[in-house]
């Protein structure tokens, strides 16, 4: 009997303590307490209440963003970059000589070309100071009579006298300037004294380095007059002294039909052929070479050169062959 009451005494208490437990449950939503002895302890861990406690780790990204507020607020793109030197604008030694040498370059091209600049303006001056607006003095005679004609005539000669005087004093910039001051009055109906004005001209040139300008106011003289023997000798010298050795010849034979016991001129002839002869060669060894060179660019690519090839002069003809030689001398 005492048994039976002991069992139903233990069934009532077994019923109270599941009845609690459900009522904890509902109300709370949780597990209950964790026990105090660490026996108990793992007998109320689940695999569902060890990932809901995984976010315990929260603190960690605060700690970065404490350590990290420069950068708070700023997309990845937006963070510069520290770049090699020279790119992010700063500059090594390295780069300050490289740009003291581009700078060095660009001032020279700079002088070269201000150089340049004022060596055309010079050349412009120039022209402008010996210009002779030859339409000009065309329409001025139309209204002019030949009173007026020979009065400016006068004048012209009066310029070409002081250019004489100034010439045989050395002073050939200033003869050269008188010279000019009488072809700019000097009538059109005169071209004998026109002629002899460029002729004299060109003598002042000359005389100043200017010869590529003397030999156009020869050209002017001869074109005015083409029997003007001395502007024709003139202009032979200056084509030789140039090296126009084709023109010079062409008037040096010229002067021979106008003067032919012109001693000068008979020399020329006799010499300027061979020199003619010898340039031309020079230029044709020159052209060889060049092409040699242009074809040694295309043929090493196949392991030949231009070696391998031969040209030969046909005596006959003039002509050349081509040979091609497998093994060339050295």
């Amino acid at each position: 009997m005492e048994s039976l009451e002991k069992e139903m005494a233990s069934a009532d208490l077994c019923d109270k303590v599941d009845k609690g437990s459900s009522k904890c449950e509902v109300e709370d939503g949780s597990r209950p307490s964790t026990p105090l002895s660490d026996a108990s302890d793992d007998s109320f861990h689940s695999l569902e209440d060890e990932d809901r406690e995984m976010p315990v780790h929260e603190s960690e990204p605060r700690a970065s963003e404490e350590t990290d507020e420069s950068s708070e607020g700023c997309h990845p793109s937006e963070i510069p970059l520290i770049e090699p030197d020279g790119k992010d604008g700063t500059e090594t030694p390295e780069h300050l000589h490289g740009d003291d040498k581009t700078s060095e370059n660009s001032w020279e091209k700079l002088v070269t070309q201000e150089q340049d600049e004022q060596q055309q303006i010079e050349d412009e001056e120039e022209e402008e100071e010996d210009f002779v607006d030859e339409e000009y003095l065309k329409d001025l005679e139309l209204n002019m009579s030949e009173e007026e004609k020979n009065a400016k005539r006068e004048e012209s000669q009066t310029h070409k006298e002081s250019g004489n005087i100034k010439f045989k004093a050395g002073q050939f910039q200033e003869a050269l300037t008188s010279y000019t001051a009488g072809l700019r009055i000097c009538p059109l109906a005169y071209p004998r004294d026109r002629a002899i004005l460029y002729s004299n001209r060109a003598a002042a040139k000359a005389r100043l380095n200017l010869k590529k300008k003397a030999i156009s106011d020869c050209s002017k003289a001869i074109e005015l007059d083409s029997v003007y023997t001395k502007a024709v000798m003139r202009r032979a010298t200056l084509n030789e002294e140039t090296g126009n050795l084709d023109e010079a010849l062409k008037d040096f034979q010229r002067v021979l039909e106008l003067d032919p016991v012109n001693k000068e001129s008979h020399e020329a002839v006799r010499r300027l052929p061979d020199m003619i002869t010898e340039r031309n060669e020079k230029l044709k060894e020159e052209m060889l070479g060049k092409l040699k060179d242009l074809g040694n660019v295309f043929l090493r690519p196949f392991g030949l050169s231009t070696s391998n090839f031969e040209l030969k002069q046909d005596s006959s003809t003039g002509g050349y062959n081509i040979s091609f030689n497998q093994n060339p001398k050295s």
